[in-house]
């Protein structure tokens, strides 16, 4: 048997008798108050009648939970009224548990969980004094009890049946335990005073709020001072009342010499010297408070309120320190002066949902120009034409729609083109319309009308469902401008990169987080990552709408500003009087959202920094340019061919047209002699969807015309004198047209030399 079991054995054999002692001091001292045996009979059955020690769940006062970032650096910790970081036994210094003892239970090492001589001592003291109530005798087993485990409403009431309860209490904690762990659980929970509106419990978080340093570097000093604050931590707060606090230090250092723990001389050293208190925000700072504020309500999402609250959680998160310091110098880079929007970057790691850096420009604070609304994860805006990815795949996927041949006309949609929402009416951002074009091209150009009709022709539930299975977690009310981008209530930065994010890793959607684990006080470890991805569309199908995102970043696109030189695909947003400006893009190893715009959404980006209105184009693309260059670190790796390529069909909706591919057809030259200028007329009449015709001077070389099928036609009357002499010209055909309509594109050919 070792010798920690027969201390246990001895103290659990003796546990009955000492009960009956410490009962019978309080007893007596009942007696001597109320004046009659029948009190001490009532003690006994209030003794009787009180709970046990393993019926009662112990109160948690909490404790600070730390956050790290993916590299292992503290971030900090989360903000809470109690601050409190339990220590282990080695972790607390040998003197500060001498200089507790000795101010707080100088017998603590002689006595067991009650010290009879204290009780009695105290009664006479009751008996014989100013009353008043129980009179001191409280061992430190009997302050754990009363600051862990005895009931609140006794503590409070401070009456002869409390002390009983706590004695019956403490003298069963002390059976279950040796002194060694009494002593670090005192001095894990007792509190030790409040600054600032944060309350210290355990010497750990006293020593960082008093000192601002580590308890393991206080000089004798600052420990005694900490251990005189339990007894009245307002009235010895240094803070509030230093001559307090220095008088209780004194006394501190006293004790510590009449218990030989301490010489003489070392405590004339420590009394002579100041406080050496100093404030500090260790634990109410954070490097990222909006990251934080997240961090917090995803911990309460995934573990529940009474778990965070209690606290003594190592979080563990997936935000990248570099890519969080990219994505902050290119905000201050482009929307960093006085006035501007404001703006926001959010990135996903594609193949795992983590999120790398979530940054804006505005200050955490609760007045103006602070705000408290984290951009990515709360502000619900509409997206514009950033929305229009959904219906993009959904064309892909649920239709096997192939987007380069696919055709709608761009045109004006005025109100009442679509019945079912007789008000509706469709333009483009530059109010020009380029006729019949397919859907890559659609995308490219950003075309409101092409995609509303396509949205229709998709049906609204199908891209909404889309949006949802990729992504977007808030619900949108099914209006018809939501398939161009006009949302009701809006979504978050955040759900659009995660939900692009899905198409940049082959079709499987990983929900976005920030916290890849928690180490529970317990030791046990939640992994809350999501490690049980869900498919959406088949990796072909993907790099189908890739390849159709990629040309917004190529010159006619409306994101090259976004380009900068390596494989990246997207699309750029813009609301109604600017009131949004969006660029969404991917890498095959960043999604990232880029937001622009102000917190009151009836302030218009008219002209931002001389750039004019404020397009995603303009405002956005830039931003997600500087960050993603920086946090891509030169990987200018290509998206993955799928070995299945895509193979889709031209989809046939009620609003698409029917096109065919260009078709380029030789011609012969004609050739004249005579002398002098020589002329030449030529023809060309293309029948497909419609009726295309062409004039010039001089010699066709060939005629481009789209349409099914092309016939030339060719006709070169040459007046000719004497002289032979050569005739050259070309003279292009006018392209086809929708049914019912003709075009007549007039060109000129070369002149004649003679």
């Amino acid at each position: 048997m070792s010798r920690h079991q027969r201390q246990r054995r001895s103290r659990r054999a003796s546990h009955p008798l000492k009960r009956v002692l410490a009962l019978g001091a309080v007893a007596v001292l009942v007696a001597l108050v109320g004046g009659g045996i029948a009190a001490a009979g009532w003690v006994i059955s209030t003794a009787d009648s009180a709970p046990n020690l393993s019926a009662l769940a112990p109160r948690v006062q909490g404790q600070l939970s730390e956050v790290f970032a993916s590299d292992g650096t503290l971030l900090g910790y989360l903000s809470s009224d109690v601050l409190r970081k339990a220590l282990t036994a080695n972790q607390e210094p040998t003197l500060l548990r001498n200089a507790t003892v000795a101010i707080e239970d100088r017998r603590f090492f002689h006595h067991g969980a009650v010290d009879y001589q204290g009780i009695l001592r105290a009664a006479v003291a009751d008996v014989f004094g100013s009353g008043g109530g129980v009179q001191g005798a409280s061992t430190l087993t009997m302050q754990l009890v009363k600051n862990v485990y005895l009931p609140l409403s006794l503590v409070d009431a401070r009456s002869f049946k409390y002390k009983i309860v706590e004695i019956k209490l403490a003298d069963e904690l002390y059976a279950r335990h040796s002194k060694r762990w009494i002593l670090t659980q005192y001095l894990n929970d007792v509190p030790y005073g409040t600054v600032g509106g944060q309350s210290a419990y355990g010497v750990a978080a006293a020593s960082q709020m008093f000192f601002d340093k580590p308890v393991t570097r206080l000089d004798l000093a600052q420990i005694a001072l900490l251990a005189g604050l339990p007894q009245a931590p307002t009235s010895y707060n240094p803070f509030l009342n230093p001559t307090f606090a220095r008088e209780r230090r004194s006394e501190v250092l006293a004790a510590m010499v009449r218990s030989h723990y301490i010489t003489p001389a070392q405590a004339n050293v420590a009394n002579v010297s100041s406080l050496q208190v100093h404030a500090n925000n260790a634990y109410d700072t954070v490097r990222q408070p909006y990251v934080f504020a997240y961090i917090r309500q995803q911990l309460i999402n995934r573990l529940g309120v009474k778990t965070v609250d209690e606290g003594g959680l190592r979080v563990y998160t997936s935000l990248n320190l570099q890519d969080q310091q990219y994505a902050q110098a290119a905000l201050a880079a482009n929307e960093g002066q006085p006035g501007d929007p404001d703006a926001v970057v959010v990135s996903v790691d594609p193949s795992t949902g983590d999120i790398v850096a979530m940054a804006q420009n505005t200050t955490y604070g609760l007045k103006a120009p602070h705000t408290m609304l984290n951009f990515a994860t709360q502000a619900l805006r509409q997206t514009g034409s950033a929305f229009k990815a959904f219906s993009l795949m959904a064309l892909i996927h649920d239709y096997q729609g192939n987007p380069n041949t696919t055709y709608y006309v761009s045109k004006k949609l005025n109100p009442g083109w679509l019945p079912a929402d007789p008000t509706w009416s469709v333009a483009t951002a530059e109010r020009t319309y380029a006729g019949t074009i397919d859907v890559t091209q659609a995308t490219t150009v950003s075309d409101n009308t092409v995609y509303a009709q396509l949205g229709v022709d998709l049906g609204l539930p199908k891209v909404l469902s889309m949006a949802y299975a990729m992504g977007i977690t808030t619900p949108q009310k099914p209006y018809y401008p939501a398939i161009i981008g006009g949302l009701n209530p809006g979504v978050t930065p955040l759900q659009m990169a995660d939900a692009y994010a899905t198409i940049a890793n082959g079709g499987s959607h990983y929900r976005a987080t920030i916290i890849t684990g928690v180490r529970l006080p317990s030791g046990r470890f939640e992994n809350l990552q999501d490690t049980s991805p869900t498919r959406v569309f088949s990796p072909a199908e993907a790099y189908a709408g890739t390849q159709a995102l990629e040309t917004v970043l190529t010159p006619s696109g409306t994101g090259y500003g976004a380009y900068y030189g390596c494989p990246a695909a997207g699309k750029t947003g813009t609301t109604n009087n600017y009131t949004d400006a969006w660029f969404v893009g991917y890498t095959p190893q960043l999604s990232t959202a880029v937001w622009v715009g102000y917190t009151d959404e009836g302030q218009y980006m008219e002209d931002v920094n001389g750039l004019g209105p404020g397009y995603g184009g303009t405002l956005a693309a830039p931003i997600w340019k500087d960050f993603m260059e920086k946090a891509t670190a030169g990987n200018c790796s290509a998206f993955p061919v799928p070995a299945q390529p895509f193979v889709g069909k031209p989809f046939k909706g009620a609003h698409s047209v029917s096109a065919a591919p260009v078709i380029t057809t030789p011609f012969t030259p004609a050739t004249a002699s005579g002398t002098g200028a020589t002329t030449g007329t030529g023809t060309t009449t293309g029948t497909a969807t419609g009726t295309g015709t062409g004039t010039g001077t001089g010699t066709n070389a060939q005629a481009t015309t789209v349409g099914a099928t092309t016939t030339p036609v060719q006709t070169a009357p040459v007046t000719a004198p004497t002289t032979p002499a050569p005739g050259a010209g070309t003279g292009p055909g006018g392209g086809g047209t929708p049914p019912g309509q003709t075009a007549t594109n007039p060109t000129t050919g070369g002149s004649g030399i003679g």
